[in-house]
């Protein structure tokens, strides 16, 4: 799919307050180790783990709270106008509240899979649309954590990494909304110091035609 826009951001959008909410009501459940797809059975044996923390180390907490979904759907919506997608989408997933700790990071990867959801419930036969991440750690609170995107729509010989590979800066002020098509691929960089808050959301349509 051929887009002008890889991703459209709201710099400090969101209030401190609201952020800070946000992580004191997450830091007050219980986090799990974050997983990618194949590694969403149960138990894990420490085999796993290690493949597993090879692409993605970091720890979060589940959230499905409408007040946080009234905060950022606004934004999500008038991402999805200005940037020129208008991709039809009908829920959210659950709200990742993500924990990047001391050399915690998440390599490239995109949010989309191959085919739709296959499970019972709403989701099924959806697709990730639209993916947002909210910057709930101002960029001054640690080191390293960079956002970075790679756009490889464009062919191999003409590659040119100040243009296709992107570090989001727009974002490092607390509050920052940043939403950016499901299939862009992206990562997180390690963590050298402090600890970065982030929410992600994904937002689910029926497959595009």
């Amino acid at each position: 799919m051929n887009i002008s826009n890889y991703y459209w951001y709201f710099s400090g959008a969101l209030t401190s307050k609201f952020c800070d909410e946000v992580i004191a009501y997450a830091n007050s459940k219980k986090e799990v180790m974050a997983r990618t797809g194949g590694y969403d059975k149960k138990d894990l044996n420490k085999e796993e783990i290690k493949n597993l923390q090879r692409r993605r180390k970091s720890d979060l907490v589940w959230l499905d709270d409408t007040w946080i979904y009234k905060e950022i759907h606004p934004y999500v919506h008038e991402a999805n106008r200005n940037a020129g997608w208008n991709f039809d989408w009908e829920r959210s997933e659950s709200c990742q509240f993500t924990k990047y700790k001391l050399n915690h990071y998440y390599d490239w990867h995109c949010d989309s899979w191959e085919k739709p959801y296959d499970k019972e419930g709403p989701e099924n036969g959806k697709i990730r649309k639209l993916s947002m991440t909210c910057q709930l750690t101002d960029g001054s609170e640690y080191k390293g954590g960079e956002l970075e995107f790679d756009f490889r729509n464009y062919d191999p010989p003409m590659r040119d990494e100040s243009k296709h590979r992107i570090q989001c800066k727009e974002i490092l002020p607390k509050g920052s909304i940043i939403v950016f098509p499901s299939f862009v691929w992206h990562r997180v960089k390690p963590i050298t110091a402090g600890t970065r808050y982030s929410l992600v959301v994904w937002h689910l349509g029926e497959p595009f035609r």
